[in-house]
């Protein structure tokens, strides 16, 4: 699976399905990109209820259970983002009705912007709903599922997953950033998600999903 002109992109939109969030292909630096952010519902919403790490995202079609998600992504902060946003941008996978796992990050915490302690540290995140949120990992094993990385707002980066049974490995712009050895999500087959919380403006191209 993957896109690169306009009309190709919005073949690939209208077999998505949009989630919690507005979706649509606009001209990003030159080139055609899906633009996805959270619907007005859910900016109006209730934190950890209807966004933060929550199923909002748009799904593309198709199933994996192991293999690799390729993304180029960007984040934009909205005008109206909230003083906690820091431009959440990533990818879902494996989702089902009632599950999902994921990666996302934070770009204002990337070491581009040398943020303080212990945000350096919390540019990427790893997690698995709806039990394991950021902030149920951060008590139960802090440190383990989230690391630094070289990302920036307003700024491309190439985001790839590779996804096993049980494990998983994050890399960014060709860079590992994490390794998750055991994950907490079940080991299924589901869609994969372009997903985005609150505050974010966020740019995607070029999906390629690769079973294996």
């Amino acid at each position: 699976l993957m896109e690169g002109t306009g009309d190709q992109m919005q073949q690939l939109l209208a077999q998505a399905t949009a989630q919690g969030v507005d979706a649509s292909v606009v001209a990003k630096d030159g080139a055609p990109a899906f633009r996805v952010a959270l619907d007005q519902a859910l900016r109006t919403g209730v934190l950890g209820t209807d966004f933060g790490d929550q199923p909002t995202f748009l799904l593309l079609p198709g199933d994996l259970a192991t293999g690799v998600v390729t993304v180029d992504l960007c984040a934009r902060m909205l005008p109206d983002a909230p003083d906690y946003a820091r431009g959440f941008i990533g990818l879902a996978y494996r989702v089902q009705r009632g599950s999902f796992e994921g990666l996302y990050l934070r770009p204002t915490n990337g070491r581009a912007l040398a943020p303080p302690p212990p945000r350096d540290v919390r540019a990427v995140q790893y997690f698995a709903w709806p039990d394991w949120t950021y902030d149920r990992l951060r008590e139960t094993d802090p440190g383990r599922y989230e690391a630094g990385a070289d990302i920036a707002p307003d700024r491309w980066h190439r985001l790839s997953l590779e996804i096993g049974t049980n494990s998983l490995r994050a890399s960014v712009d060709g860079t590992e950033v994490l390794s998750v050895n055991r994950t907490l999500g079940p080991a299924s087959t589901g869609q994969v998600g372009l997903w985005v919380d609150i505050g974010t403006e966020g740019f995607f191209r070029t999906p390629r999903i690769v079973a294996g």
